[in-house]
């Protein structure tokens, strides 16, 4: 069992900064990768930026260049830097973990945590 718990959320207006921290918790389990889904009311959840515990990273169009995603490999910890925020990254913000339990992959969800962004 894995436990994410997520943190960092709040109301800041457009053009103004958050850092998102998720961290994991839990026993027997080795991570992959950490990643960072957003869902706004009545849109689909999409992925917004993930990185592998080696460092590799990937991020949606619309927040490249202005969110940065980085991993603490020893604090089972991912951080999402977001600058230059705009009201349509207003979300709530879900951390996701991959990795296994034993030989069995897992993933688990934080329980999100609310971005609103003021124009």
């Amino acid at each position: 069992q894995v436990h994410l718990v997520e943190s960092g959320g709040g109301l800041v207006q457009a053009g103004g900064s958050l850092r998102l921290s998720c961290t994991a918790s839990g026993s027997k389990f080795s991570t992959i990768g950490m990643s960072w889904y957003r869902q706004a009311p009545g849109k689909q959840r999409e992925l917004v930026a993930g990185i592998t515990n080696g460092g590799s990273t990937n991020y949606l169009d619309s927040v490249k260049r202005r969110f940065t995603i980085s991993i603490d490999n020893a604090k089972n910890t991912v951080y999402l830097e977001m600058n230059n925020l705009k009201p349509e990254d207003t979300a709530v913000y879900y951390c996701v973990l991959d990795g296994q339990n034993g030989p069995d992959p897992l993933r688990s969800w934080g329980q999100g945590t609310q971005v609103t962004v003021s124009s």
